[in-house]
């Protein structure tokens, strides 16, 4: 059975959704004329440059100035550059991290400049989701209010992730998803024009009023009348704002938000396929496999079939 919060919040029901997972993966001092190629990274790649300052060119994009408590997600799986002039010869970066040292790699033999980096993994089944919504590179400068939280939090991650303290796992893994949240916040009230999809329509008050009513009761039967009413709004406005913002109409929204859930429920080997149908509303286990199968793209058995190892 699926547990549906009393109060949920929508962001976090799609995070948590997509399992959100962060590594810190090492840290890099240099300084002086130098220049690093970077490979593209197969998962969400960040960084934050905790001193000095640099370039940042990705592959297909005019590149960015990096100053002190700058950090940015690659979101997108392109190569990319950091030094400071882009017209130098290359390093490559794969030869200058091989022989870190407690996880801080040494270039250049300076100390000018301090990064870490590290990756987010999420959900392959519904990595998408969050994907299709953000830029390849999501750049928060250092002198917003959002990027000083990002810089404390990143130095604690850093210090539960290079030292060797009890506990040290756990407070990473904590600690990253605080981040990952942060970065999100802080892009989404800085996104001119707004961030498109779900994750802009959150933030208009009526629209994201609306999803958080289907996010709170998923198995409710919903129509646009009821929603254009719960949130003041006519029928013919709320449905044009509504795909305006979201990218697609509301029962599509809500369909959609279902089977997502029902993927994530059919995951639990203590569920059956009938009482997942019924937590998500749905009178039959036939009517639920048919739209599951409609969105899918096969039936619920075949999909858990799948799973199995």
């Amino acid at each position: 059975m699926l547990d549906h919060p009393r109060n949920p919040d929508a962001f976090s029901d799609i995070l948590s959704l997509l399992n959100v997972r962060g590594v810190l993966s090492a840290g890099l001092r240099t300084g002086g004329d130098w220049a690093i190629r970077f490979p593209a990274p197969d998962t969400i790649k960040f960084t934050a440059v905790m001193r000095g300052s640099c370039w940042l060119a990705v592959d297909g994009l005019n590149p960015i100035r990096l100053e002190p408590g700058d950090c940015f997600l690659l979101t997108d799986n392109r190569a990319f550059t950091m030094g400071s002039d882009l017209a130098l010869p290359l390093a490559d970066a794969r030869e200058v991290f091989a022989g870190a040292g407690d996880g801080v790699a040494s270039y250049n033999d300076a100390d000018e400049l301090f990064a870490i980096g590290g990756r987010f993994t999420l959900d392959p089944g519904d990595a998408s989701l969050l994907l299709d919504v953000l830029p390849p590179v999501v750049h928060i400068a250092g002198g917003t209010a959002e990027a000083a939280m990002l810089r404390w939090t990143l130095e604690r991650l850093a210090v539960e992730t290079l030292q060797d303290l009890p506990g040290a796992p756990l407070m990473a893994e904590h600690l990253a998803h605080i981040m990952f949240v942060q970065v999100l916040r802080a892009y989404l009230t800085a996104a001119t024009p707004p961030a498109p999809g779900w994750l802009g329509a959150l933030s208009d008050q009526r629209i994201g009023q609306a999803i958080r009513l289907m996010h709170r009761d998923p198995a409710r039967r919903w129509s646009l009348d009821m929603l254009s009413t719960a949130i003041g709004m006519s029928r013919s406005a709320f449905a044009l704002r509504f795909r305006t913002l979201a990218g697609t109409a509301p029962m599509d929204y809500l369909l959609h938000w279902r089977m997502r859930l029902a993927r994530r429920a059919l995951r639990d080997a203590g569920s059956t396929v009938s009482s997942v149908a019924l937590s998500l509303g749905y009178d039959s286990e036939s009517a639920f496999s048919n739209a599951f199968k409609r969105v899918v793209g096969r039936a619920p058995m075949h999909y858990r079939r799948e799973l199995a190892p």
